[in-house]
């Protein structure tokens, strides 16, 4: 566990947690946190694909507009964070993608590198693959806002492999279906559950689905990061 500080092309210093494999590493990942900030879940997800042998970097991507933010999952919590995500997204392009991009190139050192996130990192994960450079793959989880506008009809340079959920209110499961037939080369993957279900730390978690996804990750990273 540790934290490094990332300088973007403009200049602004992004703090930046690291966890770090055993060995040499299989490769670079970046990760990318929901509304909640670089808390205590996102904090085990980087430990977890360390321990499963990359170099992973969780940029902290609300700290354009608020430092040192660690959220729960109450529904103020859940206020606070849509706050925080508003106000970032109203930043002068390229924002936190600049931010992003300084966690891409830092995380390099380790070899190729893969990027994924949850909620509004999972819709930062989906503007990487298609906006910066230096991935070799994309793993967004039910990124709210990646399936319609702009986001939507925007294509991805690199391997993408999309997790999103059956019975999601934030993401209209005929948008995924539409997503998935305008990218052919995005492979798209559907869980019987709710938004979050990756997380164990709220109420829609899905023990089974997260398992599945998670293996499901592991084996797209391991084939495109070697």
């Amino acid at each position: 566990m540790s934290t490094v500080t990332l300088t973007a092309a403009d200049g602004h210093s992004c703090p930046a947690y690291v966890a770090r494999p055993a060995g040499t590493p299989k490769g670079g990942l970046v990760v990318l946190q929901e509304i909640f900030g670089v808390n205590s879940h996102i904090r085990s997800v980087a430990d977890g694909y360390a321990a499963d042998g990359y170099l992973v970097i969780a940029p902290h991507t609300f700290h354009r507009v608020q430092a040192g933010v660690e959220l729960g999952y109450t529904e103020a919590d859940m206020q606070t964070g849509f706050g925080l995500k508003t106000a970032v997204e109203a930043l002068p392009a390229p924002g936190a993608m600049a931010d992003i991009q300084a966690a891409i190139d830092w995380v390099a050192q380790a070899g190729k590198v893969g990027i994924l996130g949850f909620c509004w990192g999972g819709l930062l994960t989906w503007r990487s693959a298609c906006q910066l450079r230096g991935l070799s793959a994309a793993v967004p989880y039910y990124g709210g806002g990646m399936t319609v506008g702009a986001d939507g009809a925007a294509q991805a340079t690199v391997p993408t492999l999309a997790h999103f959920a059956t019975d999601d209110h934030w993401i209209p499961l005929d948008t995924v279906h539409a997503f998935a037939k305008a990218h052919t080369g995005v492979q798209v993957q559907l869980y019987e559950g709710h938004h979050g279900f990756n997380c164990d730390q709220r109420a829609s978690w899905n023990a089974a689905a997260a398992t599945l996804a998670r293996g499901r990750t592991l084996e797209f990273l391991a084939t495109h990061l070697v």
